[in-house]
């Protein structure tokens, strides 16, 4: 496994510096389809562009009331909630898989989409209304079970003062199995009303989130990309072993400590925001090594870019996919990921036929 993460092939500055443009480029068009197309109406880039001009009082309102609210109060919230949940899913990811030197891993495995759904659905039984800075009680609940899990998962794989990676990643399946099999059963005793909120949430979802759900995301997602950054050189060596990283001076069990709550801190602030989003902490990663090679220094800023468009095009597909119905954007992310792994498969086989 260590070989997909360590590419012998070096790609040079210039490549990795034109690529990084290239998504950037396809990132910046993608932002104004998602913006001016919908699943109503259709606007032009002037429409988007005097709304929110008018908005930072730059010129006076020219856009009638129905189309101030579709642009800057629906697509405009949702277009920058897919941008950060897809960067925060991408680098909690890319984190964990240099981590545990496993490309297979994400947010799942340390038990952070999990708690986030036993939290959630704990919140849609108690029927509880509770709000913080205009969060509802699922977003709260959720977020305190993702990283409840994760401390717990840490604790119990903890021995002494080492963490044994391997070690973490068995007890975070455990826990997120338990957790799982909590979620099912409390499903099972919902009423029908509830029960179909709940399965929303869990398949994932971006529509009717409003600007206050983008201003408490941010916060999260930029300390988690930073800190992730500034540690690029410790995962570039995590990557060669943790004998090896022992040996050039990285201080492991801090460092692990670290690398965990970035990632779980992360994917709990995505999660709580959008529901259970699947394979793109997984896929992503993945695609970034293979553009730009296995330097985190580029991984990590490529996969906040790649994180971004993927969720973007995703959450465009599942409103314009099924005519008079949005479809759950879990699950286009899901047949996205199905269908990108069955590719690498049939590669590995062709490959070793």
């Amino acid at each position: 496994m260590k070989d997909s993460l360590l590419s012998k092939s070096v790609i040079s500055t210039r490549r990795a510096g034109l690529m990084l443009a290239l998504i950037l480029g396809a990132l910046l068009v993608s932002v104004w389809f998602a913006t001016c197309l919908g699943t109503t109406e259709t606007y032009s880039v002037g429409d988007v562009v005097r709304v929110v001009a008018a908005k930072a009082g730059l010129i006076s309102n020219q856009a009638s009331d129905n189309q101030t609210t579709i642009i800057w109060e629906l697509r405009l919230p949702r277009v920058a909630l897919a941008l950060l949940v897809g960067a925060a899913l991408a680098v909690a990811g890319a984190l964990l898989q240099a981590l545990f030197e496993n490309p297979m891993a994400d947010s799942f495995v340390v038990g952070v989409s999990p708690g986030a759904a036993l939290g959630g659905v704990i919140a849609a039984s108690l029927g509880a209304e509770i709000s913080m800075g205009g969060l509802n009680t699922i977003t709260l609940f959720a977020f305190g079970g993702a990283l409840g899990t994760t401390a717990l998962v840490y604790l119990l794989a903890k021995r002494g003062s080492r963490v044994a990676v391997s070690l973490l990643l068995l007890t975070g399946m455990a826990v997120g199995s338990l957790a799982t099999a909590m979620v099912t059963l409390l499903l099972m005793r919902q009423e029908a009303s509830t029960l179909r909120g709940s399965m929303s949430w869990l398949f994932g979802s971006l529509a009717n989130h409003g600007w206050v759900y983008v201003t408490a995301l941010v916060p999260y997602v930029l300390l988690g990309i930073g800190v992730a950054i500034y540690y690029w050189r410790e995962l570039n060596l995590l990557a060669l072993g943790e004998e090896t990283a022992h040996h050039l001076g990285v201080p492991l069990e801090r460092t692990k400590l670290v690398l965990l709550g970035t990632a779980a801190l992360l994917a709990a602030a995505a999660v709580a925001v959008s529901g259970i989003i699947g394979f793109i902490g997984l896929i992503v990663p993945h695609i970034t090594r293979k553009l730009l090679g296995p330097n985190h220094r580029l991984v990590l800023p490529g996969s906040v870019l790649l994180g971004g468009l993927l969720l973007l095009w995703a959450d465009l597909l599942s409103r314009r996919l099924v005519v008079g119905e949005e479809v759950p954007i879990g699950v286009i992310t899901s047949i996205l990921g199905g269908l990108f792994f069955l590719g690498l498969l049939a590669k590995t086989k062709s490959r070793l036929a």
